[in-house]
């Protein structure tokens, strides 16, 4: 009964629901219909956690500035779970959590550790959180793509804390690219490959 519980929704199904709830969000807080202030009431405000809306932390990760940081951000998620479907494939809950974990730590990683960032939105963190906790499970598969992709992640980020980001990028998305969100997402990534190890094969004996 478990097992066939495992397969009623495939990785690319979850992807789907969050891509679309993802838009679903952007066409609300972007119609000229709004009925709710979508921005307002759910992206990363650090007062407004500070003051006790906690679920900021998470919810700004689903929220975007315009089209076209929607659409990077979407892309880049495919293409992240393609690159990566082989951990997931037959674990469909191990996705949930990983994202519903680096959601978590992205907001938690932005509140505690860079209190000068006011405003953060969109998946871009979590994004390299994601891919870096596929290459440490390339890596541990005995996949030597696994260093390449680590490795050039953690270079990525190092550029971007020494350099900053692309201006062009910031003018696309019509915003500063936050390039401590693509740190902290690469370390909630570490954590999170750590944290798994233990927690798998504790899981896999624990089955009868």
């Amino acid at each position: 009964m478990a097992r066939q519980g495992s397969h009623s929704i495939t990785p690319f199904s979850f992807v789907l629901l969050m891509s679309v709830l993802c838009i679903v969000l952007f066409a609300i807080s972007s119609g000229k219909l709004a009925f709710i202030d979508i921005q307002g009431v759910l992206n990363y405000q650090r007062q407004a956690i500070t003051d006790g809306q906690v679920w900021r932390i998470v919810t700004g990760n689903l929220l975007h500035t315009n089209m076209w940081h929607l659409a990077m951000n979407l892309a880049g998620f495919w293409v992240i779970i393609f690159l990566h479907e082989l951990h997931y494939k037959r674990h469909t809950g191990k996705l949930i959590l990983l994202f519903s974990s680096l959601c978590l730590l992205e907001g938690i990683g932005l509140y505690l550790f860079y209190p000068q960032l006011q405003a953060y939105v969109g998946l871009s963190g979590l994004l390299h959180g994601l891919f870096t906790f596929g290459a440490i499970m390339d890596i541990r598969k005995g996949l030597i793509s696994g260093y390449v992709l680590l490795l050039g992640v953690i270079l990525k980020v190092l550029y971007e804390q020494y350099f900053g980001a692309s201006a062009d990028i910031s003018e696309l998305i019509s915003a500063r690219v936050a390039t401590e969100s693509h740190l902290v997402g690469v370390i909630a990534g570490l954590i999170s490959a750590l944290v798994w190890t233990p927690m798998a094969s504790k899981f896999k004996y624990s089955q009868s």
